[in-house]
């Protein structure tokens, strides 16, 4: 099952205070950035975000599973109704993982 455009829309809004937010789809599902970063997939109307150190200490007791077969885990996100913790958490996670490669020129 797809996740709903209008779901993507409201987790965007509420992370939006962590950075230059946008999402793209792919696969069928969503890719979520900050700054340029993927910093987490909606999938079936649930929101994943990359693990990090930062995310750990910041949401110690947060479940994880894999947004799809074969990838990594990440952490479950049931609520993103407070936006300013939504906000410290993407900013924290964004800020721990590399800068996305350069795209090689076609």
């Amino acid at each position: 099952m797809a996740s709903n455009l209008d779901f993507v829309e409201y987790v965007c809004d509420q992370i939006g205070g962590a950075g230059s937010i946008a999402y793209k789809k792919m696969f069928g599902e969503y890719g979520v950035y900050c700054d340029g970063k993927v910093v987490g997939v909606i999938c079936d109307n649930q929101f994943f975000v990359k693990k990090t150190e930062a995310g750990s200490a910041l949401y110690p007791d947060c479940q994880e599973a894999a947004p799809y077969t074969g990838a990594k885990p990440h952490f479950i996100i049931d609520s993103v109704d407070d936006r300013e913790k939504m906000a410290r958490f993407i900013r924290a996670t964004c800020d721990e993982l590399p800068a996305p490669k350069p795209k090689k020129k076609k």
